[in-house]
């Protein structure tokens, strides 16, 4: 068995953080949501990887190489822009010739990997099976419509008007039967060649599809939102670990990690919390749910439920929660500036002003 990493796509939804870095390289607990991926796909027993890439090529292959830092052998296969997940399977059709595959998208997180499904798929060894979560709206994701039995008897990508609320995981698995349907389905009204589709065509022509509910947790990282609630369940599988320099005026507490060369100076750390190599930490407040990647410098400020990327830094900000701040940042104050209010009031008037 092979796989298929999907590593392209403009990351709309993350701007400004993708207009200069790929959204599967923001990082969660200081490690790029990809690298999960491609630890599970590792261990799951699968060595063989195609990965696709687009604009952001150079910058995914810097930071994936040959894959053998993962246990991989990467195979990168260019796509000219994004036209759906089927295109992607039309244009690895090469790499992947008559082998069963995984189709994983970079940007998603399963909790627990995909090692027994892979090993599901392995015994009953159907022509398509695909994994489905129940999601409060449905409308962003492809749909799955189930018969009383269980058995999927309809997909539509991104409806209007879903029949279900099971979304489809951006985890795949294919026989070589795919390949037919892929070059069966036309572009959608999105202009593009909908996985979905082909995965109709294979049940409109009695193939065996079948579907497995997601027990644990799985998050499409496409949004801030959902970067950080994926962040916060990584930090909560996280051990102490304290391998940086943390002075006799500094606390931390719980399950914080501070990674070698960060320093800590009069400040507190509260976990689960991940300080990275470099950084330093000065005069300040870091809370629960937090990764600070290497070589920032945090003075000064209240830091809690958020991710601030390399080489950034925040300089007495007062607090920040719920944030993305991106690589080479700088958070500062702004000069204090007098202030006044300027009125002109008609006869019999009542204003209200906050002081």
């Amino acid at each position: 068995m092979k796989a298929l990493v999907l590593s392209g796509g403009a990351g709309t939804r993350l701007r400004p953080i993708t207009h200069t870095s790929a959204k599967q390289l923001v990082p969660v607990a200081n490690k790029p949501v990809l690298f999960y991926g491609l630890e599970s796909i590792a261990a799951a027993g699968i060595t063989e990887v195609g990965m696709i890439v687009g604009d952001t090529a150079a910058e995914i292959e810097a930071a994936v190489g040959d894959g053998s830092a993962f246990g991989l052998k990467v195979t990168y296969i260019p796509q000219e822009r994004p036209l759906g997940l089927a295109h992607a399977v039309l244009i690895a059709r090469d790499f992947l010739g008559d082998d069963d595959f995984v189709m994983y998208l970079g940007d998603n997180f399963v909790v627990g990997g995909i090692s027994d499904l892979v090993e599901e798929f392995r015994v009953h060894r159907p022509d398509a099976q695909i994994l489905l979560t129940h999601v409060p709206d449905p409308r962003s994701f492809g749909v799955a419509e189930l018969d009383a039995s269980g058995r999927v008897v309809g997909l539509e990508e991104k409806p209007r008007h879903p029949k279900s609320d099971l979304a489809l995981v951006g985890v795949y698995l294919f026989s070589p039967a795919v390949h037919k349907a892929v070059r069966a389905v036309q572009p959608s009204r999105r202009g593009e060649l909908e996985i979905t589709d082909a995965i109709q065509h294979l049940i409109d022509t009695h193939a065996d599809v079948r579907s497995t509910l997601v027990e644990g947790y799985w998050k499409d990282t496409g949004n801030v939102g959902d970067m950080l609630e994926v962040n916060r369940t990584v930090l909560e599988s996280v051990q102490r670990r304290i391998d940086g320099e943390v002075d006799e005026r500094s606390e931390t507490v719980g399950r914080v990690v501070v990674e070698r060369g960060a320093r800590i100076h009069n400040s507190r750390i509260v976990g689960p919390a991940v300080i990275g190599a470099g950084t330093v930490v000065r005069d300040s407040y870091v809370g629960p749910f937090t990764s600070v990647a290497e070589n920032c410098r945090i003075t000064g400020s209240e830091l809690e439920f958020s991710i601030v990327l390399r080489d950034s830094s925040i300089n007495g900000v007062g607090r920040i929660e719920s944030s993305l701040i991106g690589r080479h940042v700088e958070v500062t104050p702004t000069a204090k500036v007098p202030s006044a209010h300027r009125l002109v009031l008609g006869d019999h008037s009542k204003v209200q002003i906050r002081s």
